[in-house]
């Protein structure tokens, strides 16, 4: 006879193999996941599941202030993941500063059912802002991730001084600390795509802006190669010059001596010492007129330095940047939303002509004769865009032309008109249009019209071309038009609610005038 403590042993011994048979049985939790610095908890939704502020790097403050990025520590139990990512610190306003500089955080977007161990394409998202505003929070990626089925990740990175400013006093880097998160960012991807039910060997690297500008810049960077196979450039040239080594510093001197630091013992120390909040505010005004040009402004990637030796542009035309397949365009009126009530008289227009182009301006004043446009502001928002000095879609085709020699090259323009007239001005298919045809945007400002159902058409066009540029280079698929690669022929697909189709963008651009001058 079985004594009592056999019994209950036996007993012991049943109940937990029926508890680990049902736990085996059971289907696993779809907002749980382990990266490789712990447990992550996300918000779980019909179709996709959302893992939010997820740390890609440690905190970039106190003595890490302008320092290259390092791993994040682990952290004990699940972390929640279901609260947006914070903002780096950056301008909310006259005098408002928003965000926070631990701020190294990005989000990822899955559709729902994707297990580890399948190899969905992973699209990492650089955000736009001028290098100086915006966050991973205001992209939300579910549209992408359940239509095409694909991973999103979208990215903080630092901005403004704190992520760019290049002073020798700090470190050799020369500033590119944004960049330098970028990167680490893409290496976070290549460790735990998996996890999430990604492809690590199938990464696109996709931005707007200055996201699209980031990824000229890491196309052109020997850290990130081979990180990415894949890119995404949504009004954003490589072919405008960043500012140099020397440039950068000089800017960085202006910079240290603004925030009281140039007489400082210790110049590095003072400068982690200041508040976040003044240190946004450095050389706030500088290269912000509508004629400035990308190196104008002191925030930006720069050249001759270890993390970008060289020029995005000259990279690119040399065959020495990245050889992955490219997609990358414009809206058509890309300056509209900078001219936009700016007060312009036909006098006002040839001034700023002549103080913009000098000797060539009688034959941009030819090309483009104020009386041809409504009005005179319509007239300066066209010739900028056009020539692009800071936005513009002539620079953009240029970069396109350099590619196409080595790598295979889509190219479109976004013309749908947005209907908005602000003042009397017609904002027509400004800068950022298309991003409301891409991501559901959570942006504190929403210039966008409700999409209508043709919109709404062009959207599931677009959003189809996007993922399937993702899975394989290529954005042709059933049941969309036929976008032919850029190459010889120069083609550039219009992208409308009224028809998608080749358009002669460079001719009606004027991109023969621009390609002799100056940016």
């Amino acid at each position: 006879m079985r004594t009592l403590t056999q019994a209950l042993v036996s007993a012991a011994v049943v109940a937990g193999t029926l508890v680990a048979s049902a736990a085996a049985a059971a289907p696993p939790d779809p907002g749980l996941v382990r990266v490789d610095s712990g447990w992550l908890r996300g918000s779980v939704a019909g179709d996709h599941v959302t893992y939010s502020g997820i740390p890609y790097a440690a905190p970039p403050v106190g003595k890490r202030r302008w320092r290259p990025p390092a791993r994040p520590q682990p952290w004990p139990g699940v972390r929640d993941a279901t609260a947006p990512s914070p903002f780096c610190p950056q301008g909310g306003g006259p005098g408002v500063i928003v965000g926070q500089e631990d701020c190294l955080y990005l989000d990822v977007t899955v559709p729902r059912g994707a297990e580890r161990g399948e190899r969905l394409p992973v699209l990492v998202w650089l955000h736009g802002g001028g290098f100086s505003v915006g966050g991973a929070r205001e992209y939300d990626g579910a549209r992408l991730a359940t239509a095409g089925d694909v991973v999103v990740v979208t990215v903080n990175y630092r901005l403004g001084a704190l992520g760019f400013l290049s002073a020798p006093s700090l470190d050799v880097a020369g500033g590119n600390y944004g960049l330098m998160d970028q990167a680490a960012a893409l290496r976070w991807v290549r460790r735990n795509a998996a996890r999430f039910g990604g492809d690590p060997s199938n990464v696109t690297l996709a931005g707007q802006s200055a996201g699209a500008r980031s990824v000229c810049a890491q196309l052109a960077s020997p850290e990130t190669r081979g990180l990415f196979h894949r890119a995404i450039m949504q009004s954003g040239a490589c072919d405008n010059p960043v500012p140099t080594l020397a440039e950068a510093q000089a800017f960085g001197e202006r910079a240290t001596a603004e925030l009281g630091c140039a007489d400082a013992a210790d110049v590095a120390g003072c400068l982690r010492d200041l508040p976040a909040a003044r240190v946004v505010d450095a050389l706030a005004g500088v290269g912000r007129e509508v004629t400035a040009r990308v190196a104008d402004r002191p925030w930006n990637p720069v050249a001759g330095t270890p993390p970008l030796p060289r020029q995005p542009g000259g990279a690119l035309s040399d065959g020495s940047a990245a050889r992955v397949p490219l997609l990358i365009g414009t809206t058509r009126d890309e300056m509209r939303a900078f001219i936009a009530g700016e007060a312009v008289t036909a006098d006002g227009y040839r001034t700023v002509l002549a103080e913009t182009f000098g000797a060539d301006a009688p034959a941009v004043l030819a090309e483009y004769p104020a009386g041809a446009y409504e009005t005179p502001a319509v007239a300066l928002a066209t010739v900028l865009g056009d020539w692009g000095g800071f936005v513009g879609v002539c620079p953009v085709l240029s970069s396109a032309d350099a590619a196409a020699v080595h790598q295979p090259v889509y190219a479109y323009e976004f013309a749908e008109d947005s209907g908005v007239v602000e003042q009397d001005f017609p904002m027509g298919a400004f800068h950022g249009l298309d991003l409301p045809y891409l991501w559901d945007l959570h942006a504190s400002w929403d210039p966008y019209p409700p999409l209508t159902p043709a919109q709404e058409r062009l959207s599931a066009t677009m959003v189809g071309f996007w993922t399937a540029f993702a899975r394989t280079g290529d954005p042709n698929g059933p049941g969309r038009p036929h976008w032919p690669e850029f190459g010889a022929s120069r083609t550039v697909l219009g992208l409308s609610a009224g028809g998608i189709g080749p358009t002669p963008s460079a001719a009606e651009h004027h991109c023969d005038l621009w390609s002799a001058l100056p940016r």
